[in-house]
């Protein structure tokens, strides 16, 4: 019997009978096919697929059976092993979340791999800093009293019995958290590798991990790797961390233009460089490489790049002035760049050293410190020269809990479609992009989007919920709150207020989403003692603890609220009755306080659009669809999202959030009461 996608998603097909109360959804049908036509046609697809369609069989069968085609049974006659494996494919499928990739991984693969009737082998790809080198751990033994502090060293001895028994030697099997100086002088790394030189080579966790993933035909990634592995081949005309693949499924998609953004420019802050420096001379504890190895010359020269970061530090500090924060940077050269000819004189000697050197895996550890110092002097004199046109450049001053002030040189391209068009969609047959919320609007709108990402003329498919939104949430309008925009002072001081009404509502189960920290902090702080009062949690992220701490203890203890911000509107997943009220203060409108989003709106002025319409508004209904589906992440769910901003249903603009919202019953209230 040809095997096909009806016969494993359809109503008889394998996973019905293999999982008990599997529920066909047409919409997940038309999703699969949609992905097997852009597969098979090398065409690019953009599909939108709201919660609960089953996203992820909906693109891995389809993907599967590409990969595995060879398999068929008209291939079957017609090479025998080794034609098959010669046009065996690889698909790439990237995510922004963890728990995603752990259920792709952990969940959905194994599933498909016991009821699809072919062959194949997936495997979560991770960045080779994620591994333990060996060697690297047995040098580090060996130097650690010149290398480490002793609560370092004592980590490392730690270490000791993991190494011997681990069968991954990656970082998340590790059974406690090393410290970042500890992992930083075992883990693996390309520019300290040794390859088949190495005494360690058939043992290496690294290349045993590649080696999985060379045979493989699903690659499941994170974004921040993939887009990563795309700046990479760039620059090395072609080699990238990934092996090359036929295709590639991004879900979480509408998270890759930022994603992009940071993996394609520049970032270099005081405390990398105090970090690198440390690793090869810690004036202050007289420990490092340079220690160990004796370089007495060199720790001179590290000691006087440490007194030059300083110097730039207080230096970008003053030219900071007043400035707050952020500050964008629009002319070279706004302070001396005295320290990039310093640690090129440290490259160079070190260099020089690793030449002279006759132990190989000493050579190997100069040339990767060389090889790290060369990067951080490039970035350096890059941000200072600001020699391409195509990035904006900017300043962030962040205080940190220890009181110490820490300096971030930014910058970021002003619009990544054109590298994400020819660094993927050019080089990659088929790209598939696929999200809950993509679109501006129940009836389509992927213009946005695809203009964003460079995917304009690609295939779309939008699908909506199976949930029924009509009886299973309420969406509740505050008419007349004040305005925040042009009415902020009373609005701040009714919001606190509004809060109350609808918490008590629900007993709590709420998300409150702020589109600042400032707002948060100040609505937290004014109702801290009305929470005490009612026997509620209130869960900050305010306060610095994880997201994933925070989502933990709401999940735990649910009577009451968790205040989030810009991570909170977007891949969280509470279901059930530990969540029954989504209340969003505000309409999610970027500030354009940004740099980067200055220089867009900029851009898009220029050429004759309108920031506001053109940007700002699809960008804030995209938001607000990731916030409403917070609330319903099952066929059970039940609850209530409400908006406390008065501008939904006093601004013309109003009309497109609501319109491109599911589906329910509305509700308007007042703030004198319902």
């Amino acid at each position: 019997m040809p095997i096909d996608i009806l016969s494993i998603l359809g109503p008889q097909g394998s996973l019905a009978r293999r999982v008990p109360n599997y529920e066909v959804r047409p919409q997940q049908l038309q999703l699969a096919e949609a992905v097997a036509s852009a597969l098979n046609d090398r065409a690019h697809l953009v599909a939108e697929a709201g919660t609960g369609v089953g996203k992820s069989f909906a693109y891995l069968v389809p993907a599967i059976l590409h990969a595995t085609e060879s398999q068929s049974d008209h291939a079957s006659d017609e090479g025998g092993q080794e034609e098959t494996e010669s046009r065996s494919r690889r698909i790439v499928v990237s995510t922004h979340t963890i728990s995603l990739q752990e259920q792709l991984i952990n969940k959905d693969l194994p599933l498909l791999n016991a009821v699809i009737p072919r062959e194949f082998t997936s495997v979560l790809v991770k960045g080779r800093g994620n591994y333990l080198s060996r060697r690297r751990f047995e040098m580090a033994r060996s130097r650690a009293t010149a290398l480490l502090a002793d609560e370092e060293s004592a980590q490392l001895e730690k270490m000791r019995s993991w190494v011997a028994a681990t069968t991954d030697g990656s970082l998340s099997s590790l059974p406690f958290r090393p410290l970042p100086a500890v992992w930083e002088e075992v883990s693996s790394d390309n520019v300290n590798c040794l390859g088949r030189k190495c005494q360690y080579y058939d043992q290496c966790f690294y290349y045993r991990a590649r080696r999985r993933i060379h045979g493989a035909q699903i690659l499941v990634v994170n974004h921040a790797l993939f887009f990563t592995d795309l700046a990479v081949r760039a620059e090395s005309g072609g080699f990238g961390i990934l092996p090359d693949y036929d295709a590639a499924i991004l879900d979480e998609c509408h998270t890759i233009e930022s994603v992009a953004s940071s993996h394609l420019g520049i970032k270099v802050t005081n405390g990398q460089l105090q970090y690198t420096l440390n690793r090869l001379y810690n004036p202050y504890r007289e420990r490092g490489l340079f220690v160990a190895l004796e370089m007495r010359r060199a720790c001179e020269l590290v000691s006087r790049a440490h007194h030059l970061v300083d110097q730039l530090v207080f230096d970008l500090d003053a030219w900071m002035g007043t400035e707050p924060h952020t500050r964008r940077v629009r002319e070279p050269e706004i302070v001396p760049n005295m320290l990039s000819p310093t640690l090129d004189q440290i490259r160079s000697l070190v260099e020089n050293m690793a030449d002279a050197s006759e132990d190989a895996s000493r050579r190997q550890e100069l040339l990767g410190t060389a090889s790290r110092l060369e990067a951080l002097s490039g970035n350096l004199n890059a941000w200072f020269k600001q020699a391409d046109d195509n990035l904006v450049y900017w300043l962030e001053r962040v205080p940190t809990r220890r009181g110490d002030l820490r300096m971030e040189m930014h910058a970021a391209p002003i619009d990544v479609s054109e590298a994400i068009r020819t660094r993927l969609l050019q080089a990659t047959p088929s790209v598939v992009m696929v999200s809950a919320t993509v679109s501006t609007g129940r009836s389509g709108g992927f213009e946005f989007f695809q203009s964003r990402v460079g995917a304009t003329g690609s295939r779309t498919i939008q699908l909506g919920s199976p949930f029924d939104y009509r009886r299973q949430a309420e969406l509740i309008l505050v008419d007349d709150m004040p305005d925040p925009s042009t009415d902020r002072q009373r609005y701040e001081a009714m919001l606190p207020k509004m809060l109350q009404r609808y918490l008590l509502r629900t007993s709590g189960r709420a998300f409150v989403l702020f589109t600042s920290y400032a707002l948060l902090r100040k609505t937290a702080a004014a109702m801290q003692r009305w929470f005490a009062d009612q026997n509620m949690a209130l869960y900050s992220q305010a306060d610095g603890t994880p997201r994933s701490q925070l989502l933990e203890q709401f999940k735990a203890q649910p009577r009451g609220a968790l205040f989030g911000t810009d991570s909170f509107w977007q891949g969280v997943d509470v279901p059930g009755e530990a969540l029954g009220n989504v209340i969003i203060t505000k309409l999610p409108f970027s500030v354009p306080d940004h740099p980067l989003l200055q220089a867009r709106l900029e851009q898009i002025r220029q050429s004759g659009g309108n920031p506001f319409r053109d940007y700002q508004i699809p960008e804030a209904v995209i938001k607000l669809r990731q916030g409403f589906g917070r609330l319903i992440r099952t066929a059970t769910d039940q609850g209530i999202v409400v908006i406390l901003d008065s501008r939904i249903r006093t601004k013309a603009y109003g009309r497109a959030f609501l319109d491109a919202l599911p589906d329910c019953r509305i509700t308007h209230e007042s703030v004198r009461g319902t």
